[in-house]
């Protein structure tokens, strides 16, 4: 294992400047495809370490990649740098307490993915160059994870067509390779066109299109007892139609995010929640028009790189959190109640214990029962490329995702260590894939029998443009 451990170093050596990075990009918050600032960063990262950068893929601007090696096989590392909306917090400061009010912040802590990210594929960068090796590293900043689903435009032109294998992390409470669990999902808006008219005057002129909008989310309710339980159906009223009681609605928008376990199954949900709304439009003699915003795949697992991931987690050990990082946990898990601990240990399979504020060991292969499970962009690039993602332990334990908390504890030694900790499970995971040729067949082996008889549809139609901002 003499290349884990020189990987390992590679990974230490340059650490300072990419928490730098992490906390540069935790500093300039910013949303879905308006990461300017932050894909700067990262691309003013990758120029300084010599890679080979692409700006803009898939036609999107915040997009970057950056290339290193020849020949070979080709691994790709995924980071992200969106932030959320509404969750604007100070650093290290156990309350709320907003930097600005109503503004963004790294709830989801994407400042230290993709930084961590793109510090693992610099140090299997560094090791390519140092052992002659054939073989090509790319790490792809990727923008809008957070409902924007960046990467399935990405699948959509191609951008992973030649990657053999994909590797991802995601901050968290507790570290370990990822359960391959997620929802796949659409989210679509459904505009409906009605008739304006005077409310007292004369409303039998009027077709109200708020109605409209009311009765499919009645129907789509009542729905909720005839669908899959691992299904979530979501909405969100983006036009009411106007401020005015007196007015009859002439318009409304209703935003709609629907979640499966599968592609399938998300496909005839979807189609459901269309006939709900034509439905609805046919009791109130409107229109209506379905577009679809984004969608995201469900996660493809594949057990020869799980294993191999897990295998290197195993020997690295858990991050090495001190006395400081676990009484500044403390402090974090002061604020949250007995419930959002108790889900956190439940989430990823784990048995409570009380007291425990940062994780002192790797979850076990397949922890965790799926019951608590969102959706991610990842899935559908794992569609396409053998994936594989790991959790990355930078939080207190219980610390709910888009969360203040989360927010506040995003540049602590803690996280830092984690980052550290992701970045050479993904390094090292890298270099012996690109090491060892026969685990990337084993893992391509893997991937085309798990997706026998199961065509890939990209969530996203062919007809659907990413949500630029001054798009839409």
């Amino acid at each position: 294992m003499r290349n884990t451990d020189e990987v390992w170093s590679l990974v230490e050596a340059k650490r300072e400047r990419f928490f730098e990075l992490s906390d540069r990009v935790w500093g300039m918050p910013e949303l879905n495809y308006a990461e300017e600032r932050s894909s700067a960063e990262h691309a003013a990262m990758l120029e300084t370490e010599g890679f080979r950068i692409e700006r803009g893929l898939a036609g999107l601007p915040t997009a970057v990649m950056g290339e290193a090696g020849e020949g070979g096989p080709v691994i790709a590392i995924l980071g992200e740098f969106d932030a959320l909306p509404g969750l604007s917090q100070a650093a290290g400061v156990a309350e709320r307490r907003e930097v600005e009010a109503g503004g963004n912040g790294h709830a989801c802590g994407h400042n230290l993915l993709g930084s961590g990210a793109l510090l693992a594929a610099t140090a299997v960068k560094d090791w390519l160059a140092a052992n002659g090796l054939p073989g090509r590293v790319r790490y792809y900043g990727c923008p809008a994870e957070e409902g924007g689903s960046a990467k399935g435009f990405m699948v959509r032109a191609g951008c992973f067509d030649d990657v053999d294998v994909a590797i991802s992390w995601h901050p968290g409470p507790f570290a370990g390779v990822n359960t391959p669990i997620s929802l796949a999902c659409n989210e679509m808006d459904f505009h409906f066109s009605g008739r304006s008219s005077h409310a007292a005057a004369s409303p039998h002129l009027g077709r109200s299109a708020l109605d409209a909008v009311e009765l499919m989310n009645v129907g789509v309710n009542y729905m909720r007892e005839h669908m899959p339980s691992s299904a979530r159906i979501h909405y969100a009223l983006l036009d009411a139609g106007g401020t005015a009681p007196n007015v009859v609605q002439g318009r409304a928008v209703v935003r709609y995010l629907v979640r499966a376990r599968d592609l399938p199954q998300l496909q005839a949900l979807v189609k459901r929640v269309q006939k709900v709304a034509e439905g609805a439009a046919l009791m109130t003699e409107t229109a209506v028009e379905c577009r679809i915003v984004s969608g995201d795949a469900n996660l493809v697992g594949n057990t020869p790189l799980e294993e191999l991931m897990h295998s290197h987690l195993e020997r690295l050990g858990p991050p090495p959190f001190d006395d400081a990082d676990r009484t500044f946990a403390a402090q974090f898990q002061a604020t949250l109640s007995d419930e959002d601990i108790a889900a956190s240990f439940q989430r990823f399979g784990m048995k409570p214990r009380k007291g425990l504020a940062l994780v002192d060991a790797i979850y076990p292969l397949g922890a965790g029962d799926g019951s608590s499970v969102g959706s991610t962009d990842v899935g559908t690039v794992s569609w396409v490329v053998p994936t594989v993602q790991m959790r990355g332990a930078t939080v207190a334990i219980g610390t709910p995702g888009h969360s203040w908390q989360l927010v506040a504890q995003g540049k602590a030694p803690a996280a830092h260590k984690g980052m550290e900790h992701a970045a050479k499970a993904m390094a090292s995971t890298a270099a012996e894939l690109l090491r060892d040729p026969v685990l990337v067949e084993k893992a391509k082996a893997d991937f085309r029998e798990r997706l026998v008889g199961t065509p890939f549809v990209n969530p996203i139609p062919d007809d659907v443009d990413p949500p630029l901002p001054g798009t839409h």
